[in-house]
């Protein structure tokens, strides 16, 4: 994407009413809605995160999927989440909002108890054993993850990465989360849920190589 279409997109994002963007400075200072997410949704509906979202095609998909269910976004990409902001206010949906921001900041977004699901779709496998921190289901993420998350919250992982998926199943009991469900093919499995019924973009190009795609479930 060239940079002129991308400085059109983050100008465009400045338009979105369902978009946070803070700087460190600002959230050392507190998030307003940290804790008050249902002010801004204006129900007391469940809320649902996508970490790394990209492009939010979980984030949308599983707004029109739950209309009875809130759904947020996060991803540091400004240009990526500008096609999710661009669906949501197409479509409609009121149940979506996207939080541009790293995930080492996401503890300064949510109260405790506030989050009832995370999905992670794809993220960086990052297979260089040194990056095992930056893996957004390593130990310092999950316990960022476990601040927020209601008991008994769910985390769904996506991937198509065997490391990956090996590693948090690992790393998930060792953090004494319960594992509830396990696939390392679902598109081979029966599953005829969200699983596979919502693909992301980077999905979609592991499935033309006929890449098996893993799912695991785990909760607080």
């Amino acid at each position: 994407m060239g940079n002129k279409n991308k400085l059109q997109r983050f100008a465009e994002n400045r338009t979105f009413t369902n978009l946070f963007q803070y700087s460190f400075d600002d959230l050392k200072n507190g998030f307003p809605l940290k804790g008050k997410w249902r002010d801004f949704f204006k129900n007391n509906h469940p809320i649902i995160l996508e970490l790394g979202c990209g492009k939010g095609e979980y984030t949308i998909g599983l707004a029109e999927k739950y209309p009875n269910k809130n759904f947020i976004g996060v991803d540091v990409k400004g240009a990526r989440l500008w096609r999710g902001l661009k669906n949501a206010r197409e479509k409609e949906l009121d149940n979506v909002a996207f939080i541009r921001t790293q995930i080492d900041l996401i503890h300064f977004f949510f109260g405790k108890n506030e989050i009832s699901e995370i999905w992670i779709t794809f993220p960086d496998p990052q297979i260089k054993k040194k990056n095992e921190r930056k893996r957004l289901t390593s130990p310092k993420f999950l316990n960022k993850y476990r601040e927020f998350l209601k008991p008994k919250g769910i985390i769904h992982l996506k991937t198509d990465a065997l490391l990956l998926y090996d590693y948090t199943i690992e790393v998930a009991e060792d953090e004494g989360f319960n594992i509830l469900f396990t696939n390392e093919d679902v598109y081979n499995s029966g599953i005829n849920n969200e699983v596979t019924s919502i693909q992301t973009f980077y999905e979609k190009k592991w499935l033309q190589y006929n890449t098996p795609i893993k799912y695991l479930q785990f909760e607080v």
